[in-house]
């Protein structure tokens, strides 16, 4: 079992410096050390105390005014003590600043001094502060500070039990006969090999019904990236000549298809063009990993096979999150083909959130004007705050930036040509800041020139409301105010310039996803729009009722332009009180109306919401956090950046997922055994309604310490490998066992299939395929059985690595092959086949 071990302290990473428009500087002004020092809290207050060093790198001397440091984090407080030198303000969100307090003696050029912080211990290191920067008079923009995180050698000690717990798990794999691997990834609902093969190469003609025409080009695309050029497109093959057929086939479902490899031919048959598009995509998995590297491969054969194939679920969804960190169009396209690749036919793009705005929207220059930058602000009109470490600068790092109208179209193209269904989300009334902030700045703009219609057209805030709240990410004004008309004319504006996208590109449009979810206690309480309002509407009989007001306008003006309501899983939810305290209980109202939600909450109380809401007619999507959120933590290992709040989410968290009955997919994570199912008889189950209404599953990628392609691509993969299993495939057999031997038997096997497909085929390909993705190597897990190391790896086609000297691995270090002795240092890392390596463990004795 796995157990926290006394205090954990912090490595070095890496610091930022620039320059300012006012000064251009050589280094930083000033250095932060932080260090931890009392374990495992401070006073009973479960805080730990933390030592900030802060050293003067400028010719002048920092006096006790005039300045202040700012950076994100939560729960960081200075030392309540006599003679304390700084405060900490707490400002919105995960915005803080220090500054001086009266005690403060003046820190001379070259000097340093240390404050004592208190702040919550740590987990990972995604608790630690970051995005320093300070504020003066020479730099009143703000420049970033030079951030160093002190080391500990108990850390150590820990990555040492996290090793040994990873070990342990990856014993679970047995070795499977290349035999028994399916012929393609996600595993097919048939498959028969045959005795021949096909000889792929250079003179290839493609042939293909008229219906599937853009099918036929996009396969000429990626077989000219292995062929070196383009086959043929041509109804009238040469004596002798290779052939793929495309041919429309009455009788399949809307993406089932049937895919025959044979010698000189290979047909490819579908009802529909998604059937043709997905029978390409088998037909690519086919290929070896190398054939994607890019020039003219020759000698390339193909088993001859048979396979017929559809998917599970018809609502197979990736959600990624561009608003807390900014992802490039460039990047999303090649998110889009790696989503096509695997035959995820949804793209929920989340669009909008408190820390930014990414869409254009023609007559609302604000939203990107001001909300689509993070940086230093003194008005808050011009930008938003810095959230996540993103600094002061908003020319800086992934917390800028946004979509113009034609960039998002030419994404909906992209996705439209791959057979995915973009679902745009504009988060609302909750997770809304950007949007009320933007609208208020345009409110004083036009306030200045003596407009107050045009002020108040689209505002989202009453500017007298006195309510207090904070939400889950600690705004305390990030909710739009719905008893205000103009809220509704906003939603109407965006609402219908994102539906006039959709038209200009030609993609299709079901629904706009509405956000709903987080709303936090103590909104509109003190509103004087929402007192007015509630006089004149009495079939409003109070506060909580405004959520359904507003859902049901939003309703309407959907309803009106052919399109659903879509949102997370608190719009088929309400407020009650239960046991004397405010609950968010299912409401029923809506769930006829074919409201489609996400449920992600899984944990607690809510383990059966997704089941309760499917019962009571909602439309469901299982998002369960548990299981397919992407932005938890891989492992309990300090440096894995992650969440760790909703568990741990490695790749067989999704690949055990059992739809309809999830109760059996949650396993404790200590252990990793599979949870007593006698502790869920309390919680409903799904009816035949209920199972009908479960309509696909999803994973999210939250980003807030996700910056930059590399690490939301490290987040991502091998993580979708689970979801794209589950989404489609067919149901396997352990899903139906009851928690046993023979369930676990059936489960191990089907786990080392799938570690075998994934580690021999999948990840290779990965290192090609679309100028190649920086997926997570997993460390390697290492135990220490008397005196003796044992290492081993999740993936098979991985090499283990080592060094005694200190140094870290590299690619040509001595390679395991079998225990080593215990004693001195010991570093282990994971390589593939390209060279590049995972993290280390480090082993001291």
């Amino acid at each position: 079992m796995l157990s926290r071990i006394g205090l954990l302290f912090l490595t070095p990473l890496y610091f930022l410096s620039c320059s300012t428009q006012e000064k251009s500087i050589d280094q930083a002004p000033l250095a932060l050390d932080w260090e931890m020092r009392t374990s495992p809290e401070y006073d009973g207050s479960g805080e730990i105390v933390s030592l900030l060093t802060i050293s003067n790198q400028t010719g002048d001397t920092l006096t006790a005014a005039g300045w202040a440091i700012y950076f994100n984090g939560h729960g960081i407080s200075a030392m309540d003590t006599a003679g304390a030198e700084v405060e900490v303000n707490w400002i919105n969100g995960d915005y803080n600043r220090i500054v001086p307090s009266a005690g403060w003696e003046p820190l001379a050029p070259g000097q340093s001094k240390v404050v004592f912080l208190k702040m919550r211990n740590l987990r990972n290191l995604i608790n630690i502060p970051r995005g320093f920067y300070l504020v003066s008079s020479t730099y009143p923009e703000g420049v970033p500070l030079t951030f160093n995180l002190k080391p500990n050698a108990d850390l150590d000690a820990y990555e040492a039990l996290v090793a040994q717990d990873m070990y342990q798990r990856n014993t679970r794999r047995i070795n499977i006969e290349e035999a028994h691997r399916s012929p393609v990834f996600p595993t097919p609902v048939s498959y028969t090999w045959r005795d021949d093969q096909f000889d792929l190469n250079g003179d290839l003609v493609i042939i293909a019904a008229p219906a599937f025409g853009s099918e036929a080009a996009y396969l000429q695309d990626e077989l000219a990236v292995v062929l070196g050029k383009k086959p043929t497109l041509s109804d009238s093959p040469k004596e002798g000549q290779s052939v793929i057929r495309l041919t429309r086939q009455e009788g399949f479902g809307p993406e089932a298809y049937r895919l025959v490899v044979s010698k000189g031919a290979i047909q490819l048959e579908a009802s529909a063009p998604a059937g043709i598009f997905y029978a390409i995509q088998s037909l690519k998995s086919l290929l070896p990993a190398t054939a994607w590297a890019g020039g003219v491969q020759s000698g390339l054969q193909l088993r001859g096979v048979e396979i017929e194939d559809a998917p599970r679920f018809g609502h197979r969804a990736f959600m990624l999150d561009v608003s807390r960190n900014f992802q490039t169009k460039e990047q999303v396209f090649k998110l889009l083909d790696l989503l096509a690749t695997y035959k995820i036919n949804v793209f929920h793009f989340h669009l909008t959130e408190d820390e930014g705005w990414r869409l254009e929207i023609p007559g609302l220059p604000e939203l990107t004007g001001v909300g689509s930058q993070r940086g230093h602000t003194e008005t808050g009109l011009d930008r938003l705050l810095p959230a996540y470490g993103t600094g002061p600068d908003p020319a800086r790092g992934t917390g800028s930036g946004y979509y113009s109208r034609q960039e998002f179209i030419e994404i909906l193209k992209y996705a439209r040509q791959r057979h995915i269904k973009v679902i745009p989300e504009i988060e609302t009334p909750g997770h809304a800041r950007a949007a009320v902030k933007s609208m208020e700045a345009r409110y004083h703009h036009y306030l200045t020139q003596g407009d107050t219609l045009a002020a108040r057209q689209y505002l989202l805030s009453d500017p007298e409301d006195q309510s207090k709240y904070r939400s889950a990410q600690a705004w305390t004004d990030n909710v739009m105010n719905v008893a205000l008309p103009s809220v509704y004319t906003f939603m109407e504006k965006v609402i219908d310039e994102v539906i006039a996208m959709y038209r200009d590109a030609g993609a299709p449009l079901e629904t706009i996803h509405i956000g709903g979810d987080e709303v936090p206690n103590g909104v509109w309480e003190q509103s004087p729009v929402v007192d007015r309002f509630l006089a004149a509407n009495p079939q409003v009989p109070n506060v909580d009722e405004l959520w359904f007001y507003y859902l049901e306008n939003i309703h309407a003006l959907l309803q009106e332009r052919g399109l659903y309501v879509y949102g997370w899983e608190e719009i088929g939810m309400k407020k009650a009180l239960v046991n004397g305290r405010k609950t968010m209980i299912v409401e029923p109202r809506f769930g006829d109306h074919n409201f489609h939600v996400d449920v992600w909450n899984n944990v607690g109380g809510n383990t059966d919401l997704a089941y309760r809401l499917a019962n009571q007619g909602y439309k469901v999507i299982l998002t369960n956090v548990t299981n397919f959120y992407y932005d938890l933590a891989y492992t309990h290992g300090f440096y894995e950046m992650g969440h760790n709040w909703g568990g741990l989410v490695d790749v067989d968290k999704s690949f055990r997922f059992i739809p309809f009955d999830y109760y059996k997919s949650i396993v404790d994570d200590r252990t990793n055994i599979i949870q007593d199912q006698s502790k869920f008889d309390r919680f409903v189950r799904l009816t035949e309604k209920g199972k009908a209404n479960i309509i696909g599953l999803q994973a999210p990628l939250w980003t807030e310490f996700v910056s930059g392609e590399g690490r939301m691509e490290y987040m991502l993969l091998p993580k979708l490998f689970g979801l794209v299993e589950r989404a489609w495939a067919p149901a396997p057999e352990w899903e139906e066992l009851p928690i046993g031997e023979a369930f676990e038997q059936s489960y191990r096997s089907d786990w080392s299939k799938f570690l075998d497909r994934v580690g021999e085929w999948e990840l290779p390909r990965l290192d090609y395929l679309y100028g190649g993705f920086n997926y997570r190597i997993p460390t390697p897990g290492v135990e220490n059985r008397d005196g003796r190391l044992y290492a081993n790896v999740q993936f098979p086609g991985l090499e283990i690595r080592y060094t005694t000297d200190g140094s870290e691995p590299v690619a040509d270090s001595p390679l395991y092959v079998e225990p080593l002795d215990a004693s001195g240092t010991v570093i282990f890392k994971a390589f593939n086949k390209t060279g590049r390596g995972s993290s280390v463990i480090r082993l001291v004795h």
